[in-house]
């Protein structure tokens, strides 16, 4: 039985022998210049996009629900007037101006706002 898988295994390496190993591989180094560092430099400053710090289902007074997400800064908020409602972004020039979009107002934290809406009027909402 060794025999008999010893020229087998003598055929394999005769095989692998021929590959091609004169391609030297490319060296990669920690020293060359990056090519978008100038890009970088002269690239404008990064705003992130402030975070959420509330996102609270409110009751109003005609008993309906509105869903409000709260953003730091207190220049923007998102609100859904319904649950399958797309979200409309409200946002204000700075902080404790009335957030509006078109149609829409809020003023409030979240716990209390009142929020106006197209076609429902102004409502007082409770979380």
């Amino acid at each position: 039985m060794i025999l008999r898988t010893l020229p087998i295994a003598a055929i394999a390496l005769l095989a692998l022998s021929a590959c091609n190993n004169s391609q030297k591989a490319q060296e990669v180094t920690s020293v060359a210049d990056d090519p978008q560092a100038a890009a970088l430099r002269n690239a404008a400053p990064i705003e992130l996009p402030p975070a959420i710090t509330a996102d609270v289902t409110m009751r109003c007074k005609d008993n309906s629900l509105v869903y409000v997400t709260f953003f730091a800064g207190d220049k923007q908020v998102v609100v859904k007037p319904s649950k399958d409602a797309s979200p409309v972004t409200l946002t204000a020039a700075k902080a404790g101006d009335p957030l509006k979009a078109e149609g829409y107002s809020l003023t409030g934290n979240s716990k209390n706002v009142t929020l106006t809406q197209p076609g429902k009027g102004t409502l007082t909402c409770k979380s």
